[in-house]
C-alpha cells in the first residue's frame, strides 16, 4: 500500500529522492490557513514526520481557511486537531502535535524543535515570526517562510525567492526591518504576493483571544484560496529542497 500510495510522487522525482522525503522531519509553525494546507500537502506527498506547532485553538471564524477541520473541532487545540485529522488521512506520516507559543525562550528549550530537518514558518505574528526566522538562520536550519496571504485574491501576483527580494508586501517589509536589526538580510526562502491587500477591519471583539497573543490586532479579511496556494507553494519548495542532490 505504501508504494502504491506514493507511486506518482516517486514517478515525479525518483526512488532515491523519495527516500529523502520519507526520512525527513518537517516542523510547521503556525497551523492556520497557510500551515494547514501545507501540512496536508506534505503528508499526502509522503513526508515521514510532521511536527505541528501552534499555541492557539480552532475558532469558528477560521474554518473558512482551514483545510482539515470542521465545526466539531471548535475550541480544540490546532496542533491536536490537525494531528488527528492527518493521522486518519495519511497514517504513513508520523504527526507530532506541539502546543507551543514561539518565543526566544521556548525556541531555546532543548528538544523544542524536535530535531526537525526543515522548518516552515506560517506564523502571522511579527515577533514570534522574527524570532523563529532568526533561530533558523543562526542554527543553519533550512527554513521556508510565508509572507502575507490575507486580504488578497490574485494568484498571478505570487512570487517565491529570498527574503531580500520581497517587494510590495507589508508583512515582508516589516520582517526585513525587524531581521535587519538582528543582522539578517538574506538566507530565508519565502513566498509572497505583490498584490495590494484590502484594508483591514477593526479588531473583532467577539473573537476568543489568548493573553500570549500580545497586542490586539486588526481583523484581516481572508479567503481560503490565497492561504491555500501559499501553503501548497511552501510544500512544493520543501519537497524540491529535500529531493535535490546533496
Amino acid at each position: 500500500m505504501l508504494n502504491e500510495r506514493f507511486k506518482r510522487v516517486v514517478n515525479f522525482y525518483d526512488d532515491d529522492s523519495f527516500k529523502k522525503i520519507r526520512k525527513a522531519r518537517v516542523l510547521i509553525a503556525g497551523l492556520g490557513g497557510v500551515g494547514s494546507h501545507c501540512a496536508s500537502a506534505l503528508a499526502r506527498s509522503g513526508i515521514g514526520s510532521l511536527v505541528l506547532v501552534d499555541f492557539d485553538t480552532i475558532s469558528a471564524s477560521s474554518l473558512n481557511r482551514n483545510s482539515l477541520v470542521g465545526e466539531n473541532c471548535i475550541g480544540k487545540s490546532k496542533s491536536e486537531a490537525l494531528s488527528e485529522a492527518l493521522t486518519l488521512l495519511c497514517p504513513d506520516t508520523e504527526c507530532i502535535p506541539v502546543n507551543l507559543f514561539i518565543s526566544e525562550e521556548t525556541l531555546n528549550v532543548p528538544g523544542s524543535m524536535r530535531n526537525s530537518t526543515v522548518l516552515i514558518d506560517a506564523i502571522d505574528s511579527v515577533n514570534p515570526k522574527t524570532q523563529l526566522l532568526q533561530y533558523c538562520v543562526e542554527n543553519k536550519i533550512p527554513v521556508f517562510s510565508s509572507m502575507g496571504a490575507a486580504g488578497k485574491n490574485d494568484s498571478s501576483k505570487i512570487l517565491t525567492g529570498d527574503i531580500s527580494a520581497t517587494t510590495k508586501c507589508p508583512l515582508a517589509k516589516m520582517m526585513r526591518k525587524f531581521l535587519k536589526k538582528r543582522g539578517i538580510t538574506s538566507g530565508i526562502s519565502c513566498v509572497w504576493s505583490t498584490e495590494e491587500p484590502v484594508k483591514p477591519l477593526p479588531p473583532d471583539t467577539a473573537e476568543p483571544r489568548l493573553e500570549t497573543r500580545g497586542r490586539v490586532r486588526n481583523t484581516l479579511p481572508s479567503l481560503i484560496t490565497m492561504p491555500g496556494i501559499f501553503g501548497y507553494t511552501l510544500a512544493q519548495m520543501v519537497l524540491d529542497h529535500l529531493a535535490s542532490p546533496e
